[in-house]
């Protein structure tokens, strides 16, 4: 693989300033979006004089521990566009992320918040080892998800040639990435597996391909993907983490050159990991889960979001910027699947819309021939579904409905009644018997 370490003059100042102007920036603008968050959002207004804080209260970013958390229930309850912080009028994008109920976490942009978010990813494919003038084949999904047009307006930003592919049809990816020579491809991990199956189909030799970085996101990965993705393309496999409630991909990013966890761009996201059951501060190396405070955003600013994600916060290493280990898991019982965020929650309101189909469910994760798969496995009510064909017809709408909802493809099983085990107390939805990659 080649070197693609970025030169020391390319990087932003702020990337390699010191601690001590880096805390002070921060500073600078917490107490601004404390109070941008304190004086615009209703929301935030009551939450903070619930807490008993106001934003006069930071003195330093210590003080942010005595702020309220937001969750994505917050979000939800403030659909669509309650936590909107200047006129509507001063919208220039609007995202949405899936949600348990049907109602989807809504997130908005001015444009100074749209260039920030293209600086930043920008900022991280640069990390990346990526160029200007570099092809970048875009193979995450355009539309409401931030995946796609995140990426899109980050690498424009960066000076390269954006192909935008969006997901699915492996075959014409493939194809693609032979004729146009794309030297840079960002996509999820588990898709990158499948498109290299579809090269040996096809007859590529992945080594001989174009691409020289890969930038995965959207779901977590491990260092075995890593390494069976370098060995068999011969490139650089690099980190990207975001999260549309904070701003979307390039809230954090591995460094080509050391790949030992992703540096946080800490100028515009601040990051605190606490106790899940407590709430509390812990100190960097401890894991937790991680929350998330804007310090620049306009349209909707952030304060104290808690991700879910499970990790520990750990001292820069090619940067300032304090950095995060991959993430373990999760606190709730989220699936991440293909990229896409599914609740079994979205599953049980779908299924009981169909008739035939009983409120005894589970979803089952496998992962055969390396891409991770979905089987809701749901009982037929008593007495009704007897033949395989009802049952074929009731799991077709059921997939249908999942997929016209959710966006993402599942298969389905209906069984006996009786036949998916109960729980005693809060009921066990998902079974994981991925094998680890």
């Amino acid at each position: 693989m080649r070197d693609l370490t970025p030169p020391r003059d390319t990087l932003d100042p702020i990337e390699v300033a010191s601690i001590d102007e880096l805390r002070g920036l921060q500073l600078e603008r917490l107490r601004w979006s404390l109070r941008h968050a304190y004086d615009r959002v209703p929301h935030y207004r009551r939450s903070f004089d619930d807490a008993g804080v106001h934003p006069d209260d930071l003195r330093s970013l210590e003080d942010l521990a005595r702020f309220p958390f937001t969750t994505k229930q917050d979000l939800r309850d403030q659909y669509p566009f309650g936590m909107l912080a200047v006129p509507q009028e001063q919208v220039s994008r609007v995202h949405a992320s899936s949600g348990t109920t049907g109602k989807p976490t809504v997130v908005a942009y001015t444009k100074s918040d749209l260039d920030v978010w293209a600086d930043v990813v920008a900022r991280s494919m640069r990390a990346s080892g990526v160029r200007p003038g570099m092809k970048v084949h875009v193979a995450y999904g355009y539309g409401l998800f931030t995946g796609g047009l995140g990426a899109h307006y980050g690498a424009e930003r960066l000076g390269c040639t954006v192909i935008p592919v969006s997901g699915g049809m492996s075959e014409r990816q493939v194809q693609l990435i032979v004729d146009f020579a794309p030297e840079v491809i960002m996509v999820t991990p588990s898709y990158m597996l499948a498109l290299l199956d579809e090269m040996r189909v096809q007859g590529v030799d992945p080594a001989a391909t174009s691409l020289q970085v890969g930038i995965f996101g959207a779901e977590p990965w491990t260092d075995a993907v890593r390494r069976e993705v370098e060995e068999t393309l011969d490139m650089h496999a690099v980190d990207i983490y975001g999260l549309s409630e904070v701003i979307g991909p390039g809230v954090a990013n591995e460094c080509v050159e050391t790949k030992d966890g992703l540096h946080v761009w800490e100028d515009h996201f601040y990051p605190e990991v606490i106790d899940p059951q407590t709430g509390e501060v812990l100190p960097d190396g401890e894991e937790g889960e991680l929350v998330f405070t804007s310090l620049t955003k306009e349209a909707m600013p952030i304060v104290r979001y808690r991700t879910r994600d499970l990790t520990r916060l750990l001292p820069g290493t090619a940067r300032t910027m304090r950095r995060i280990e991959k993430i373990t898991g999760r606190t709730d019982d989220m699936i991440i699947l293909r990229g896409v965020n599914l609740f079994p929650s979205q599953v049980e309101e779908l299924l009981l819309d169909v008739p035939g189909l009983a409120p005894h469910f589970e979803c089952v994760l496998t992962r055969p021939d390396r891409m991770d798969q979905l089987t809701v496995r749901v009982e037929a009510r008593d007495g009704e579904l007897g033949s395989s064909d009802e049952r074929e017809r009731a799991a077709a709408t059921l997939r249908q409905r999942v997929k016209a909802r959710i966006g993402v493809s599942v298969d389905v099983e209906v069984v006996d009644p009786a036949a998916v085990t109960r729980s005693i107390g809060k009921a066990k939805r998902v079974r994981d018997l991925r094998e680890p990659r």
